[in-house]
C-alpha cells in the first residue's frame, strides 16, 4: 500500500479543490407550491459540509441517523453496526438473536472505536460526501476521515497529517501482533471471540496502551479494519489479498429500464464487496465468492469482486387493468356493485384533512373508474371524473381548507401546512415520514384522472410531475428542487418511511404494498403522459420493491430461500415492521395478535399489480390459514377482513366470493366493487 500514497494524495488534492470550487448550479424550476416556515424540521447545517446544503438533502437515507439531533445514534452498513459520537467512529460486527415475535441484532458493543489520542473529544463528524452506496465523515479536530461504502468488508480510514491514533474495544484484547513482522498488517484477538485485522498503507508500530487500548503513534495514510468472518485460514487469504483497494464512493446507475448498475470509485486493484441475498439473485454477471460469508439480518452477505456491478431484475408490465381480465359472465354482478358504489360518491363528504387519508379517497373513485372500463360499463365514469376533479385540485391550487401542499427549501420537498406545526400530523408528513404512501395514492388517482380527462391531466401536469417527483427524481437535472430518490434505497433495493427521525434502529417501513403503490402509480402517471423514461423508472422500482417484499417481509414455511432462523419462522407469514436492525411482528398501531391487520396492511390497496406482489398462490394459502384464526377475535373489524378474503380468492374463489359478498364494511381505499373485481379476475 505505500506505493499507492502519492496517488492517494493527488486524489485528496482533486476532491479538496473540488469542493472549494463553486460549481455550476442546474437551472432552477420554478416551485409550484408556496414556500413553507416550518417549525418542526431540525437544521441540516449541523452535521452537512456547507458546499452540500445548496441542495436538497436525502431524508430517509441509510445515514440518517448520523445527521439527526447529535448524530451518535448508530447505522447498519453492512456488514458492521457504525456509530459516531464525540469525535471518534465506533463499529461492530453484529451478532442476532431470534425469538417468535422479533429479530434483532445484539445491544451495541463497540468491538473497535477509533480517535485521533490527542483530540479534546468536543467535535463531531462533518458529511463531506455521500452517494447511493456511500457515505463520507470527515473529523476536522482529529485528521481523519472515515469512507463508509456499503457492502465492504474493510472499514477504512484516511489520516491526513501524522496523528497518534488509538484504537480502543468495549471488550478485552487478548492479543495484538504483528503478522510476519511485515509492520503493515496486525491482528487483534479480542475476548468475544472475535479476530481483527488492521492493515496499514506504510510501515508502523501499533502498542498496548492497556488492556483495552492499542495506539498508531505519529501515522499518516490509510488504515483498514476488517473483522475475521469465520476461523478459515482461507477467509484470512481473501482478506489480504484486497487489502490494497479500497472504495472511496459508490453509486447507482438507473441506466433503462430493465438494468441497475453499481459504479463503485475505488484507488488500488481489484476490489472486493460483498452481495446480500438479493443482489446475488440479480446478479447478471460476476466473480463471486459463494465461500466468503459475513452474516448479516438480511441473509448472508457473499464476496463479489469488481467495482462495477449490473443487476437485472426484469420489470414486470405495468397495466392499467387485471393481466388475464374479467369473464363476462361476472360483469351484472361488479356492474350492479359499481352503480352503488358511484351514487354514494355523489353524498361522501370529506370528513378529514389527512394528507393520508384523503389520498386512499381519492384512489378508491380512482379504482372505481377503470373498473368500469375493464366491465365495458362507461355510463358511471362521467360522475366518478366529476368527483375525481373536485377532490383533487383543491390540492394542486392551493385551495383546499385546513392543508394542502407546501415546499420546503431547507430540506428540498414536500410538506403538509398541518405538518408544519405538528411533528405528528398527517403521521410524520413534515418530517418527511411517509411521503412515497400518501403521495402514492394522489398519484393513482391524478393518474386515472389524466387518462380519462387528457385536457385535465395537461393542464395540471407540472404539480402532477412535483408530485411524483418529490419521491422519484432520478437527479438534480430532473429537478432541482428535490433530493434523488427520497425513500428508495439503491443498495437495499426497497423503501425506507422513517424520514427525519431518528431511531436506535435506522430506517424502517411498514407498508411494503404501499410502497409498491407508489411506483406503480408513478408507473402509470407515465402511461398517461406518454412518458416512457418515467413509465419505466416506476416500473423497475416496483419489480424491485416486490422482490424485496417477497425476500424479507414474506416468511415462507421452509422455503427455499430461509432469511430468517425457525423461531420466528414457525410464527410469523409476514414481518410486521421491517428495520435496518430488526424485524418485528408488531405494527405501529396493532399487537403482532392482530395478524389480519398485519396481513392486509402489506396487501392494500388491493389492484392489477397485488396479482405479482402475491403471485405464489401456495404462499397465499398459508398467508390466509395463519391470519383466518385472528378473525375471531372481539374487535375485528371487516375492514382488515377484506383484505383476507382477497387473498383467498388466489387458491379459492368461490369460498372467498361467499364471504366478501356478506362484508358490510369496507377499508377506506376499498369497495365492494374493487373486492369482487379482484375475485373475478382470478
Amino acid at each position: 500500500m505505500a506505493s499507492m500514497l502519492s496517488s492517494l494524495a493527488f486524489v485528496i488534492c482533486v476532491l479538496c479543490f473540488l469542493a472549494s470550487t463553486p460549481q455550476a448550479a442546474p437551472a432552477t424550476a420554478p416551485f409550484l407550491f408556496p414556500e413553507a416556515q416550518s417549525a418542526v424540521l431540525p437544521d441540516p447545517s449541523t452535521f452537512f459540509a456547507p458546499n452540500l446544503l445548496s441542495s436538497p438533502l436525502p431524508t430517509s437515507s441509510f445515514f440518517q441517523n448520523f445527521v439527526l439531533h447529535n448524530g451518535d445514534q448508530p447505522e447498519y452498513i453492512h456488514p458492521y453496526i457504525i456509530r459516531s459520537a464525540n469525535s471518534s467512529l465506533s463499529f461492530a460486527y453484529p451478532s442476532f438473536s431470534y425469538t417468535s415475535t422479533v429479530v434483532s441484532t445484539s445491544p451495541f458493543e463497540a468491538d473497535l472505536t477509533i480517535f485521533a489520542s490527542k483530540s479534546n473529544n468536543k467535535g463531531h463528524h462533518v458529511v463531506s460526501d455521500f452517494n447511493d452506496l456511500s457515505v463520507t465523515l470527515d473529523f476536522p479536530s482529529s485528521n481523519l476521515r472515515f469512507y463508509l461504502v456499503r457492502g465492504s468488508p474493510f472499514l477504512t480510514c484516511f489520516v491526513y497529517h501524522p496523528t497518534a491514533v488509538s484504537l480502543s474495544t468495549d471488550h478485552k484484547i487478548v492479543s495484538a501482533t504483528s503478522a510476519s513482522g511485515s509492520n503493515t498488517k496486525f491482528i487483534v484477538k479480542l475476548d468475544n471471540d472475535q479476530t481483527w485485522l488492521v492493515y496499514t498503507s506504510s510501515p508502523t508500530e501499533l502498542t498496548h496502551s492497556g488492556s483495552s487500548m492499542l495506539t498508531l503513534q505519529d501515522f499518516s495514510g490509510v488504515v483498514r479494519f476488517a473483522v475475521m468472518p469465520d476461523p478459515d485460514p482461507k477467509s484470512e487469504g481473501i482478506l489480504d489479498h484486497f487489502s490494497s483497494c479500497y472504495p472511496v464512493s459508490g453509486a447507482a446507475v438507473l441506466e433503462n429500464s430493465n438494468t441497475l448498475s453499481y459504479k463503485f470509485e475505488k484507488i488500488g486493484g481489484d476490489l472486493l464487496m460483498l452481495a446480500h441475498p438479493l443482489h446475488l439473485k440479480l446478479l447478471s454477471s460476476a466473480t463471486v465468492l459463494q465461500d466468503f460469508k459475513y452474516k448479516s439480518i438480511d441473509g448472508d452477505l457473499i464476496g463479489v469482486v469488481g467495482d462495477s456491478w449490473v443487476l437485472a431484475p426484469k420489470p414486470i408490465p405495468v397495466t392499467w387493468n387485471s393481466v388475464g381480465g374479467v369473464k363476462k359472465d361476472s360483469f351484472p354482478e361488479i356492474i350492479s356493485a359499481l352503480r352503488r358504489d358511484v351514487d354514494a360518491l355523489s353524498s361522501t363528504q370529506s370528513t378529514t384533512s389527512s394528507s393520508y387519508f384523503y389520498g386512499k379517497l381519492v384512489a378508491r373513485a380512482a379504482r372505481l373508474a377503470l373498473i368500469a372500463e375493464e366491465v365495458a360499463f362507461p355510463d358511471v365514469i362521467p360522475v366518478i371524473r366529476t368527483f375525481l376533479r373536485e377532490k383533487i385540485e383543491p390540492w394542486l391550487d392551493g385551495t383546499f381548507s385546513g392543508n394542502g401542499f407546501l415546499h420546503d427549501k431547507k430540506w428540498g420537498g414536500l410538506v403538509t401546512k398541518s405538518s408544519t406545526a405538528d411533528p405528528g400530523a398527517d403521521f410524520g408528513f413534515g418530517l418527511y415520514s411517509d411521503h412515497h404512501f400518501h403521495l402514492g395514492y394522489f398519484i393513482y388517482g391524478i393518474s386515472v384522472l389524466a387518462k380519462i380527462d387528457p385536457a385535465w391531466g395537461e393542464k395540471y401536469k407540472p404539480q402532477a410531475y412535483s408530485l411524483v417527483e418529490d419521491f422519484l427524481n432520478k437527479d438534480k437535472q430532473s429537478n432541482p428542487n428535490y433530493p434523488r430518490l427520497r425513500t428508495f434505497d439503491l443498495y437495499k433495493l426497497h423503501s425506507w418511511a422513517g424520514g427525519l427521525t431518528e431511531f436506535a434502529n435506522g430506517r424502517n417501513q411498514e407498508s411494503t404494498s404501499e410502497a409498491v403503490n407508489a411506483y406503480y402509480a408513478a408507473s402509470l402517471m407515465g402511461k398517461a403522459y406518454n412518458d416512457a423514461q418515467l413509465e419505466a423508472t416506476g416500473s423497475l422500482l416496483t419489480t424491485l420493491e416486490i422482490q424485496a417484499a417477497q425476500m424479507w417481509w414474506h416468511v415462507r414455511e421452509g422455503g427455499e430461500s430461509q432469511i430468517y432462523e425457525q423461531d420466528f419462522a414457525k410464527e410469523n407469514r409476514v414481518v410486521g415492521i421491517l428495520w435496518a436492525t430488526k424485524r418485528d411482528s408488531g405494527l405501529w398501531f396493532a399487537t403482532a395478535e392482530a395478524r389480519e391487520i398485519r396481513l392486509g396492511i402489506q396487501v392494500l390497496p388491493v389492484l392489477p399489480v397485488t396479482e405479482v406482489l402475491f403471485s405464489d398462490a401456495g404462499f397465499a394459502s398459508e398467508l390466509v390459514n395463519w391470519a383466518l384464526p385472528a378473525l375471531s377475535r372481539t374487535g375485528v373489524t371487516e375492514g382488515w377482513k377484506g383484505f383476507v378474503f382477497a387473498l383467498q380468492g388466489m387458491f379459492d374463489k368461490e369460498g372467498a366470493l361467499e364471504k366478501i359478498r356478506s362484508l358490510k364494511e369496507f377499508d377506506d381505499g376499498n369497495s365492494l366493487s374493487n373486492l369482487l373485481w379482484w375475485i373475478h379476475s382470478r
